[in-house]
């Protein structure tokens, strides 16, 4: 049995497939507390519509579903693609590609020319059936943790929300080079996308734009993209407030935006932070020096070309 045979249809999810999307994922990483698709499964058949298409894999003549992937347009020529799955009873059979070509069609006619994704380093599979599908490496990235405090001080600089002056630090910075201009997207959790002097803009009317300035220059920046809650593993639930990239021209300057993160955070009452950094040993080193908190491993940002698709 393989993808070509006539057994298997490609097709949109329905909220009927619940169970059987349940079955296949949900113990997908139990070390790593579990598969998020059972809890945000019925949330996306509530969603689905022109910018969002949650596709299956169908065997027709037998019972369970062969695989599950989602496709979210994050811009007029950005595709995002998650939740790339394959039930365990359908490895090995070369299904995947059917699911992932169909994501590639509806991408590709829904206006995008890129199609990315994001794989944790650790999960080898995801990562070799990405390169197969036709996914290029593009960039990595790691979290940085700082602490919320309400008394955190930023030595050295001014603070400002000004989202031109956090622009500029952006795009003249190696980590806009490293991160080929990528951030987290605004809309989407999870996500990557191109950062573009809006990005700030919204951030200054909605939520936070960071600049610190030393009187000459702007020498560090981020955004807030959102605040949620999670449980965390005694059973609470944390407050979370997210950033979208960290940027910042050295040691110095690295302390002080994580500080400004940290008042920022206590501001709107955040228990936790994260915030996206280069995977780069200057910037990753930066921030264990600075004692922000570092994730123990990075994730990867894929990409696939969807011309003559």
């Amino acid at each position: 049995m393989s993808a070509g045979d006539p057994a298997f249809e490609v097709r949109g999810a329905r909220p009927g497939d619940y169970e059987a999307v349940v079955a296949f994922t949900e113990n997908t990483w139990p070390e790593r507390d579990g598969d998020y698709i059972p809890r945000v499964y019925e949330e996306w058949m509530e969603t689905e519509g022109e910018g969002q298409r949650t596709l299956v894999l169908d065997p027709v003549d037998e019972s369970g579903l062969g695989g599950i992937v989602q496709g979210v347009l994050l811009s007029g020529h950005e595709a995002w693609a998650q939740a790339m799955r394959v039930n365990p009873d359908y490895r090995g059979l070369g299904v995947s590609p059917a699911l992932s070509r169909a994501l590639f069609d509806w991408a590709a006619e829904a206006g995008a020319s890129v199609c990315r994704n994001m794989v944790f380093s650790w999960n080898e599979a995801g990562l070799g059936h990405s390169r197969s599908v036709g996914f290029d490496p593009v960039t990595e990235f790691r979290w940085a943790h700082p602490d919320p405090d309400p008394d955190a001080t930023v030595e050295g600089f001014e603070t400002t929300d000004d989202p031109a002056a956090a622009w500029t630090c952006f795009q003249g910075s190696e980590a806009a080079g490293h991160l080929r201009g990528l951030s987290l997207d605004t809309g989407e959790s999870w996500a990557l996308s191109e950062c573009t002097p809006a990005r700030f803009r919204r951030a200054a009317e909605e939520t936070a734009s960071i600049a610190l300035v030393d009187g000459e220059r702007v020498r560090a920046c981020t955004y807030r993209v959102r605040e949620y809650e999670r449980e965390s593993e005694d059973g609470a639930t944390d407050t979370w407030a997210e950033y979208g990239v960290g940027v910042w021209s050295d040691l110095e300057a690295a302390r002080g935006l994580f500080a400004a993160v940290a008042r920022d955070a206590a501001a709107v009452g955040a228990d936790r932070t994260r915030v996206l950094v280069p995977e780069t040993p200057r910037c990753v080193s930066d921030a264990a020096y600075a004692r922000a908190g570092i994730s123990e491993e990075p994730d990867f940002v894929l990409a696939k070309d969807l011309a003559g698709h």
